[in-house]
């Protein structure tokens, strides 16, 4: 399993889950992305996307002034 790294600090939505979505055609299934965002709408609105289309949400953590927000490629 990898992980990759999404550094969207400073986007605003829906650019950090545009950049998600992008990375998801990336890599293997079972593979990680963990979003950084600044945007406080991605703490939300990320997790709701990745339910509803099938992938899992993984740990999310409020670090200095944005989040992490990690997702596992399940399909």
């Amino acid at each position: 399993m990898s992980t990759t790294t999404i550094d969207a600090r400073g986007a605003y939505c829906p650019g950090p889950l545009l950049e998600l979505i992008a990375g998801l055609k990336l890599i293997e299934i079972g593979d990680e992305i963990e979003v950084l965002s600044s945007d406080q709408g991605s703490i939300k609105d990320i997790p709701e996307w990745v339910a509803k289309v099938g992938h899992e949400i993984g740990e999310s953590a409020e670090l200095d002034g944005y989040w992490s927000i990690r997702i596992i490629k399940a399909k």
